[in-house]
């Protein structure tokens, strides 16, 4: 049994005069047949007036179940067991239901992941914000006129117009303004933000966190942002409280949970991820294991089995979260709480010494690919016009090489893949596989292209059958392959081997595993057919960051040992950085700037690529008033693309700032090189290295 103490609540800047909302000891159970899983255990954080409080922590640690247990909004069979939300010195826990409905939207509102789900798809924006003023008894008149006054508030352009469209006419970006406009209608005082740019690219998620920041200043409006992206919290975070096992391991100041921290999962957290100033010589050093089940958390310290400073105190007890160092800082570890230092984790080298590199040889080159989206059929008015959501474009990938493909979403990378593998047919260009160059699109190049190339999918979880074991569905690519039926089982077991999973494990079914283990599942069915490519389509955007780590080692490794190429699509530029040999960045359909990934990072020379980049959080507190290049808008229709150069209409250098510069319109710009060594395509590129 373990020994629970009371929490201290640490002497911090969140003084009661100054708190808006002060949590102090919540406990959220969920009751099943099984038996009670405490999801909350005794949390206590306080988040002040203006302020923004970040609360972070991997998948099941009870970030999403606080927010909801604030507003009295668990789902069932959950219920709050204890502790008490005081906002404005009121317990929202002893408010009967209506209060608690009218204090909904009208002080407190919240902001959820996805912006698609939030919003009903058969009303327009304009309704559905006028709707959150309705209900709080406000006329239909005047709720028309202050949602459009809240849409101009949020940055929706054209709001005039726009406010009688449906959802699906805006962007995701767009979508998330909606919601926080919404949010927004019934002048809360408390923004409780769920994962808020979780789904959105790094040119969006950085507008919106503007979005967030000037709303903190000029409404003067307190915001929980719950997220799992130590970069999101660093940029935008005043304060920080970090979770584990139900439980608040760590809090305090952002400056000082960034420049030192107080518990060894919060240093194992930011040391995991990988950034863009750093390269992929040596692998990232993951937590090992993964985040414990909520319903069966170990004795002692939920974090003990994964920390590499475990004691046996332990391993028994669970530890206070106490003051340190008369900060506003607190922790609650043995270990530290007795003065140890917590020791730096130097990133370990790369298997096997040095990295082979990249061999000579292509596996896969795409020649001037253009896929045309559009329907085939013809109707009344003839055959509709091509769309062509990749226009253009030629790449390679060499054994042991991988190559990023960077861009935002909708600018034809994942149909540039599905093209690749054939789900696609390309209307234009070739792709040919293998050494010997084989055409796949041609009779003979479908067994080829097959046994070359393999995809491995962002959803693991989609991708693999439910009704299938483990070992049915390596079975399957196995017997593809023609492995006898009596060499299957054996071969079943090595692939688990090396992708780090126990072969105890093949007569499970996918809802058994974790996303990380489905992911490796995902990569062992893809290696079965022994492949010499890799399509990664964003196949660690939907884990927790110490598990990304864990896979990004695993596709390091396997490409090392195997010589695999890669060609990995992400949004993330971090982990593109680590993991890439050469990186092509893609808008519109078309390659804008590619080039070898040292000579791209440090110096970009497209507008486009110094935006992402500009746009990109870092873990860094310090590096909150480093110079950024915020995109305005969202990416234009590949069904009827800007003349010229495509990034026009959003180009920090082009005609936007410089109406005299009409060759951008005029004249589309080739993909020359460049004197830092890499290609680009922008008439003037080199201005861009210089504002960089």
């Amino acid at each position: 049994m373990n020994a629970v103490p009371q929490t201290i609540v640490p002497e911090t800047r969140h003084d009661e005069e100054n708190a808006l909302l002060e949590v102090r000891g919540l406990r959220t159970e969920f009751r099943a047949a099984g038996g009670t899983v405490c999801a909350v255990n005794d949390v206590s954080l306080a988040v002040r007036r203006g302020k923004v409080l970040g609360v972070v922590g991997e998948s099941g640690s009870g970030k999403s179940v606080t927010a909801r247990s604030i507003l009295r909004m668990v789902p069932e069979p959950g219920r709050v067991v204890g502790g008490e939300v005081l906002f404005e010195g009121r317990d929202l826990l002893g408010l009967s239901e209506p209060n608690m409905r009218a204090l909904r939207g009208s002080e407190i509102a919240m902001v959820f992941q996805d912006p698609q789900s939030a919003l009903n798809p058969v009303l327009t924006v304009g309704y559905q914000v006028a709707e959150a003023l309705i209900v709080h008894g406000v006329d239909r008149r005047t709720a028309r006129r202050r949602a459009l006054e809240l849409l101009q508030q949020v940055g929706i352009p054209d709001a005039e117009r726009r406010i009688d469209d449906y959802p699906y006419q805006f962007s995701g970006g767009m979508r998330q303004r909606v919601v926080i406009a919404i949010a927004l209608a019934g002048s809360p005082s408390l923004l409780i933000a769920d994962e808020p740019t979780t789904a959105l690219d790094v040119t969006i998620q950085a507008q919106i966190l503007r979005l967030l920041g000037r709303l903190r200043d000029e409404l003067d409006i307190a915001v929980l942002m719950i997220t799992h992206d130590m970069g999101v919290v660093a940029e935008t975070c005043d304060d920080v409280v970090v979770m584990y096992g139900g439980r608040v391991v760590e809090q305090g100041p952002a400056e000082m949970i960034f420049s030192r921290q107080e518990h060894p999962y919060t240093a194992d957290l930011l040391k995991a991820m990988p950034r863009m100033d750093e390269d992929g010589m040596r692998r990232l050093p993951a937590i090992p294991g993964a985040p414990p089940d909520p319903a069966a958390l170990p004795s002692g310290c939920a974090f003990h089995p994964r920390c590499r400073l475990a004691e046996d105190e332990c391993r028994t007890t669970v530890p206070e979260l106490a003051p340190r160092g008369g900060t506003g800082q607190a922790a609650a570890c043995w270990v530290t709480g007795r003065g140890a230092a917590i020791p730096p984790l130097d990133r370990a080298p790369a298997d096997g010494g040095d990295r082979p590199g990249p061999g000579g040889t292509s596996l896969l080159s795409v020649e001037n690919v253009r896929v045309n989206v559009a329907s085939e059929r013809r109707s009344l008015f003839g055959r509709p016009d091509p769309v062509y959501a990749v226009d253009g474009v030629s790449l390679s990938v060499a054994g042991g090489e991988t190559v990023g493909l960077v861009g935002e979403s909708g600018c034809g990378k994942s149909t540039l893949a599905r093209t690749i593998v054939g789900i696609n047919r390309p209307a234009e260009g070739t792709v040919r596989v293998g050494p010997d160059g084989v055409d796949a699109f041609t009779g003979a190049g479908t067994r080829p292209l097959r046994s070359t190339v393999q995809y491995v999918f962002q959803d693991p979880y989609a991708s693999l059958n439910p009704r299938r074991t483990v070992r049915q569905s390596l079975g399957e690519a196995l017997e593809m392959r023609g492995v006898p039926r009596g060499a299957r089982a054996a071969e079943a077991s090595e692939l688990m081997r090396r992708v780090g999973l126990n072969e105890g494990y093949l007569d499970r079914y996918p809802h058994a595993f974790s996303g990380g283990q489905r992911q490796r599942i995902g990569i062992a069915r893809a290696l079965a057919v022994q492949p010499k490519v890799l399509i990664c389509d964003e196949p660690v955007s939907a884990l927790d960051v110490s598990i990304q780590a864990q896979i990004i080692n695993l596709l390091e490794s396997l490409r090392d040992d195997l010589g695999l190429g890669y060609l990995f699509i992400a949004h993330d530029l971090s982990v593109v950085r680590h993991l890439s040999d050469r990186v092509a960045v893609m808008y519109l359909g078309k390659i804008v700037e590619t080039g070898p990934v040292d000579a791209v990072y440090s110096s970009p020379q497209h507008p486009y690529t110094v935006a992402l980049m500009s746009s990109s959080p870092a873990p860094d507190t310090t590096a909150r008033d480093r110079e950024r290049i915020v995109l305005t808008g969202d990416l234009p229709s590949p069904k009827n693309p800007p003349s010229g150069c495509r990034f026009r209409t959003r180009c920090p250098i082009g005609p936007l700032t410089h109406p005299e510069r009409r060759i951008c319109a005029e004249e589309e710009p080739p993909l020359a090189e460049t004197p830092h060594g890499q290609l680009a395509a922008c008439h003037f590129a080199s201005e861009m290295a210089v504002l960089s």
